[in-house]
């Protein structure tokens, strides 16, 4: 093992030990290949493509749970006022009302399409994930390139042909790490760590305010 490695591992440890969580598991969501775990993980992703902060999409997405919109059909029955509430109550608060409308508006759309069911569209893209991000954002008024970005992410795990998905903040992360921006030089580095737990802690150390 060269030095230049054997730093390498090194630093992949340290950022992994500190970061290797997914927001996902941080936001409560036990994410396997089962409708709710999905659509909330989707939930979350349209949460955070806004321009907040990360611990209050977490938040908020917790909120909507607790206050049972856990899938699309109770999204889409609760009234506005509901969903305004629920998402107030996570503290997304600059963006409540117009964000009520979009999780309403997209779970009917999902409800229409697939069922509210997004392993439909897992299977409509055969792999494909240009494919499955056009077909989301079709499907998910707010949820922009970012958050598609964000769900195939977190997904990857459970949804495996779409793995590794390092994404180009997740490269961003490594390069300030000192990190190779090479995928495939990146999971080499992190071993038997999950996809998903790595793609998050090298899309936090792209978001960490630098000193």
């Amino acid at each position: 093992m060269t030095r230049t490695t054997n730093a390498r591992r090194k630093a992949m440890r340290a950022l992994l030990d500190e970061h290797g969580r997914t927001y996902a598991a941080e936001a409560g969501i036990r994410l396997k290949d089962t409708p709710q775990p999905l659509y909330r993980t989707l939930v979350l992703a349209t949460l955070l493509s806004t321009r907040i902060r990360a611990s209050v999409g977490v938040a908020t997405a917790r909120a909507l749970y607790d206050a049972g919109l856990r899938d699309p059909r109770r999204m889409a029955d609760a009234t506005w006022q509901q969903r305004v509430d629920a998402l107030g109550e996570g503290g997304y608060r600059r963006y409540d009302e117009r964000t009520a409308t979009q999780l309403g508006d997209g779970a009917r759309l999902l409800l229409d399409d697939c069922g509210g069911d997004l392993r439909r569209l897992r299977e409509r893209a055969d792999g494909d994930a240009d494919a499955l991000r056009t077909s989301l954002r079709g499907r998910t008024p707010g949820l922009g390139p970012t958050g598609a970005d964000i769900f195939l992410r977190e997904v990857q795990d459970v949804w495996p042909e779409f793995a590794p998905y390092l994404d180009a903040k997740a490269l961003q992360g490594a390069e300030r790490r000192g990190l190779p921006k090479d995928p495939a030089a990146l999971v080499r580095l992190a071993g038997d760590t999950p996809y998903a737990e790595l793609a998050a802690a090298l899309v936090r150390a792209a978001l960490e305010v630098k000193r």
